[in-house]
């Protein structure tokens, strides 16, 4: 038997048999010309379900269609600041269905695009807002002293090393 096709559940059903009888799953692969894995996989999932048969549809249920997907990409285009959730809502009113925010995040990131998230500032205190201009002025200070002194030694020395290349260079 070719491995590409299915094993079908009468086959199924014989191969459990076998195995039941008492044969071993190797002499049971040969005799059936299927692969030792294929075979201890039906019987593992035989005594743990107590069914040979397969069951069909076991995926995750898509919430969006491949055309309504392209269709996020396009409400996110068209407004390249809309969140996410405003997307979802658009998506909402077209449509009638209710997606999630990670739902319209995971689509745009499938179409090449990534969702804006709405951020959330931490209101600042007054202790926060005197700290803040305290380290301002103290910066300030720093950069005045600097430019009084180091500034123009810096520069100099710059000047010169490079004054030094093209004199060397010719």
């Amino acid at each position: 038997m070719s491995s590409r096709h299915r094993i079908d559940d009468f086959m199924r059903g014989r191969i459990i048999g076998k195995i039941e009888e008492g044969q071993k799953i190797t002499d049971v692969a040969r005799e059936f010309d299927i692969a030792h894995s294929v075979v201890s996989w039906l019987c593992k999932s035989f005594k743990t379900t107590g069914m040979c048969s397969r069951r069909h549809g076991g995926g995750r249920v898509r919430s969006t269609m491949p055309a309504e997907d392209r269709y996020i990409v396009l409400l996110a285009k068209r407004n390249r600041r809309t969140t996410a959730q405003q997307v979802a809502n658009q998506f909402l009113a077209a449509s009638g269905k209710q997606i999630s925010q990670k739902t319209v995040a995971r689509r745009l990131r499938g179409g090449g695009l990534y969702a804006r998230r709405p951020v959330v500032c931490v209101p600042l205190t007054r202790q926060h807002r005197t700290a803040r201009l305290q380290c301002c002025r103290e910066h300030h200070i720093w950069t005045e002293c600097e430019n009084r002194t180091g500034h123009a030694y810096y520069s100099q020395m710059r000047v010169g090393s490079v004054r030094h290349r093209i004199v060397d260079a010719n």
